[in-house]
């Protein structure tokens, strides 16, 4: 009778170390985050944003970052992908998707309507970068002046149609060399300067303007008008001998997940993320550059489980995004 007890305690302890196994195990929850190349400061986000989100959850939440080629491939993905999708991407490509138009033309799927938003993140930020040698101080004196624009690139393909809006595109020389040389050549005077789309403050024109000295061009309201871009406004002192706030253009990057994500996880992330922004701004700037203001940047709806805790923080949420 005894050894039948003695049995049967074992066989209890035997079930609950394997329910407690099988609880631990369900308490870790893996995400995917489809981020950017790997050269790119996107990708360099993504791997921030995975730290943070172990730190900020003790271990429960594990993000694994993989590379893209880039963001219409992002949006691509999230029809196939499984519910611990998250994805980074502009608003706008969200758009053309669900209306099957641009890029997505003949390629729609219904599957795009259930596209949800998390939570913003740094945006493509022009920044026109000009020598203090160069004498720029505005659009109209760029003429005859050497700009280097890079290639392929969003910076490239913007600051070219920037050139075009402005009236200087023609007086304008553009210089053979890669971006990445950019630093040096602005330094040794082959180029006057130089167009980067990145966050701010950019690698590149913070080295610039250490080394070199540099100024980047601010934009009228009318010129951002005419872009049909988003305003940004970049804080006086960001860039060394930048005394004054620089106006440009931005390309808001949100990230997003789909309605296959369950509202625990969609609420975990959110808030682990903002939780811990301000850490991750101690150790790379760009992100002091996101805040309650970017929500704007948000165009359609929210995920259920992110609501809720912009809801909790007291966030301001648009009728269009609930």
């Amino acid at each position: 009778m005894e050894k039948n007890k003695i049995n049967q305690f074992g066989a209890i302890i035997a079930a609950s170390t394997i329910l407690m196994g099988f609880s631990g195990a369900s308490a870790e929850t893996r995400v995917t985050y489809k981020s950017a190349k790997t050269t790119s400061s996107y990708y360099q986000m993504a791997v921030q944003i995975s730290e943070a989100m172990k730190a900020g959850s003790k271990g429960n939440i594990i993000v694994t970052v993989e590379e893209s080629q880039g963001s219409v491939q992002n949006v691509k993905e999230a029809v196939s992908r499984p519910g611990n999708y998250v994805f980074t991407t502009p608003p706008v490509l969200v758009r053309l998707a669900k209306g099957a138009k641009a890029m997505f033309k003949g390629k729609g799927n219904p599957k795009y309507n259930d596209i949800r938003a998390l939570f913003p993140i740094p945006s493509l930020t022009m920044h026109f970068v000009l020598s203090n040698k160069s004498g720029v101080k505005k659009f109209s004196d760029l003429k005859g002046k050497t700009i280097l624009l890079g290639k392929g690139s969003f910076g490239a393909k913007e600051g070219a149609k920037y050139l075009k809006l402005f009236g200087v595109k023609d007086s304008v020389k553009l210089a053979n060399v890669e971006l990445s040389n950019a630093v040096p050549a602005l330094k040794n005077g082959q180029i006057d300067g130089f167009v980067t789309a990145g966050s701010w403050p950019a690698p590149n024109v913070i080295e610039a303007a250490a080394g070199a000295g540099v100024s980047v061009l601010s934009l009228s309201a009318d010129q951002i008008k005419k872009t049909k871009r988003t305003k940004l406004v970049i804080p006086a002192g960001t860039y060394k001998g930048q005394v004054a706030p620089i106006t440009t253009t931005s390309l808001p990057v949100v990230a997003y997940s789909t309605t296959r994500m369950n509202a625990a996880t969609a609420y975990a992330l959110t808030k682990t993320y903002w939780t811990e922004k301000s850490k991750m701004g101690s150790k790379a700037s760009w992100w002091n550059g996101v805040g309650r203001g970017l929500m704007s940047n948000i165009k359609g709806k929210i995920h259920p489980g992110a609501l809720k805790y912009y809801t909790e923080a007291g966030f301001s949420i648009t009728s269009a995004q609930k």
